[in-house]
C-alpha cells in the first residue's frame, strides 16, 4: 500500500508541468518610425539619451532647491506612498499564487465525551482522544496554477511600472509648479517695478498740471494707467499663493508650509543648451505607462490559461496520520495509530457552457488589453512629438519677446524725455509704458513656458525614475 501511494505521488509529481493549457504570451510586434516626425532644432538632437541623465533630469536645470524638493517628495508624496502600497499588495498576492504549487499541512486534536442512547444502544459513556496530521496537494497537471503564477508575476511587474509612472508624473508636476512659482514671482516683480515707474510718471504729470503745463486729461490718463497696473498685483499674488499651495501638497506638506527658500524670489530655472531625445524605440522601452500596459496584456493572457484549465480534470493527493484512544494514558501507543492516504480526482461534466463562456470573456479582455497597449504606444509618440515642437517654437517666441521688451524699454525712456521737453504728447508715454509692461510680462511667462516645455519633454521621454535591474517575467523574457 505504501509503495503504491509512493508510485501515485511520483507519477502525479512528474505529470505536473507536462502540459500548460492556454496561450503563451508573445510580445506584440510594433512598427515604429526610425526618427521623430518633427524637426529637431533649438538644441534638440537625436543622440541616444543617457539613462542616468533621464533618471534625474531635473539636475540639468542646476537648481539645488528644486532637486531637494523632488528628493523629499519621493518619500513624502501621497501618490508615491499609495503606489508603493499597491506594489507591496501585488508582491503578497504573488506569494499567495506561488504557495498554491505546494502541499498544505494541518494538525489537530480533540478530546470528546460521548454517551449512546439507552433505546438504541447501551447508554454507556466513553471518552475519545485523538491527535494527528493531514496533508493535501493538487497536482498542476494542466497548468492552471502555473498560469495563475504567471498572472501574479505580470501583475507584480505592472505594479512596479505603476510606481515608476507615478514617480515620472510626480517629478514633472513638482518641477512645473516650482517653475510656476518662480514665474509668478518674476511677474510680480515686473508689475511692481512698472507700478513704481508709473507712480513717478503720475507725479510728473501732476506737477506739470499744477504748473499749468498739462491738462486734466493727462492727469486722468496717468492715473488710470497707474491704477490698471496696480490692479494686476492682487491677481498675480493670488496665482502665486495657489502655485505655492499646490507645490506644498506635492511634497506631502500642508498648504503654506513650504521651505523659506521657496518663498524668496529667485530666477526661473534655465533649460540646458543641448538635449538628447534619442529615437522612438528608446522612448517606448523606457516609458513606464507603455511597459505597464504590456505587463497588463501579459497578465490577461495568463488569465485565459487559468480559465481554460477549468475544462480539465483535477487530480489531488490527500492523507492523514494520527493517534486515537479511549484514554490519554495509552494515546501514544504504537497500536493506536490511524492512517489514510490516496489520490482523488474531480471533473466537471456539465455546467451549461459556463467555463467556455468564461474563456470567451478572458479572451475578449485580452483583446481590450492589446488595444490599450497599442493606444499607450500611440499616446507616448504623440506626447514626445508635441513636446518637441512646443519646446522649439517657444524658444523662438521668447527670442522675439526679448527684442520687443528691449525696444519697449528704450521707447519708454525716449517718450518720457520727449514729453518732459514738450516735444510729444502724453499718449506716447502711456502707450510705451503699457507696451513695456505687456512685453515684460509676456517674456516672463515665456521664460517659464520654455523650461516647463522642457519638463514636459523629459516626462514624455519617460524620465524621472531610477534605473533598475531588468525585471524577469514568468515567461522567460526580460522586460
Amino acid at each position: 500500500m505504501r509503495a503504491g501511494a509512493a508510485i501515485v505521488f511520483s507519477l502525479m509529481w512528474m505529470l505536473s508541468g507536462c502540459a500548460t493549457v492556454g496561450p503563451d504570451y508573445v510580445r506584440p510586434k510594433t512598427v515604429l518610425p526610425d526618427s521623430w516626425h518633427g524637426e529637431l532644432r533649438q538644441g534638440l538632437h537625436s543622440q541616444s539619451t543617457v539613462p542616468e541623465t533621464l533618471a534625474s533630469w531635473w539636475q540639468t536645470l542646476n537648481d539645488p532647491l528644486l532637486t531637494s524638493l523632488i528628493e523629499q517628495a519621493v518619500t513624502d508624496n501621497l501618490d508615491v506612498r499609495g503606489a508603493e502600497a499597491r506594489l507591496r499588495e501585488a508582491r503578497a498576492k504573488r506569494g499567495i499564487s506561488a504557495a498554491d504549487r505546494f502541499p498544505t499541512f494541518n494538525s489537530g486534536g480533540s478530546a470528546m465525551k460521548t454517551r449512546s442512547s439507552e433505546s438504541t444502544g447501551t447508554g454507556a459513556e466513553r471518552d475519545l482522544y485523538s491527535i494527528g496530521f493531514d496533508a493535501s496537494w493538487e497536482a498542476d497537471i494542466f497548468g492552471g496554477v502555473r498560469r495563475s503564477l504567471e498572472e501574479a508575476d505580470a501583475n507584480l511587474a505592472a505594479s512596479q511600472e505603476d510606481l515608476y509612472d507615478v514617480l515620472v508624473s510626480m517629478s514633472a508636476e513638482i518641477a512645473l509648479n516650482y517653475i510656476e512659482v518662480r514665474s509668478f514671482q518674476t511677474r510680480l516683480a515686473i508689475a511692481r517695478a512698472n507700478r513704481d515707474a508709473q507712480e513717478e510718471t503720475f507725479k510728473l504729470v501732476q506737477n506739470r498740471y499744477n504748473a499749468g503745463l498739462a491738462a486734466q486729461l493727462e492727469v486722468d490718463q496717468a492715473r488710470y494707467n497707474l491704477e490698471s497696473t496696480r490692479s494686476e498685483v492682487p491677481s498675480l499674488n493670488t496665482g502665486l499663493e495657489q502655485a505655492q499651495n499646490r507645490l506644498a501638497l506635492l511634497i506631502g506638506r500642508q498648504p503654506g508650509n513650504l521651505p523659506q527658500e521657496v518663498l524668496q524670489q529667485r530666477p526661473i530655472p534655465v533649460a540646458p543648451l543641448e538635449i538628447a531625445v534619442g529615437v522612438p524605440a528608446e522612448t517606448l522601452r523606457r516609458r513606464p505607462d507603455v511597459r505597464r500596459a504590456e505587463w497588463e496584456l501579459a497578465a490577461q493572457t495568463a488569465r485565459i490559461g487559468v480559465a481554460t484549465a477549468e475544462l480539465y480534470p483535477k487530480f489531488s493527493l490527500s492523507g492523514s496520520i494520527g493517534l486515537e484512544s479511549l484514554s490519554t494514558s495509552n494515546l501514544f501507543n504504537f497500536g493506536n495509530r490511524t492512517m489514510n492516504i490516496g489520490p482523488t480526482f474531480s471533473w466537471r461534466i456539465f455546467d451549461a457552457g459556463r467555463v467556455r463562456q468564461q474563456i470567451a470573456v478572458e479572451s475578449a479582455r485580452q483583446e481590450q488589453a492589446l488595444i490599450q497597449y497599442e493606444a499607450a504606444i500611440l499616446k507616448a509618440l504623440e506626447d514626445v512629438e508635441n513636446s518637441l515642437v512646443a519646446y522649439a517654437d517657444e524658444q523662438i517666441r521668447r527670442d522675439t519677446l526679448v527684442e520687443a521688451s528691449a525696444a519697449a524699454d528704450r521707447a519708454v525712456e525716449q517718450a518720457r524725455n520727449l514729453y518732459q521737453a514738450g516735444l510729444t504728447d502724453f499718449q506716447d508715454v502711456l502707450d510705451s509704458q503699457r507696451s513695456l509692461l505687456a512685453f515684460q510680462d509676456q517674456l516672463a511667462v515665456s521664460d517659464g513656458t520654455v523650461t516647463s516645455n522642457l519638463v514636459r519633454l523629459y516626462k514624455a521621454l519617460g524620465g524621472g525614475w531610477e534605473v533598475m535591474p531588468p525585471t524577469e517575467s514568468a515567461f522567460g523574457q526580460t522586460k
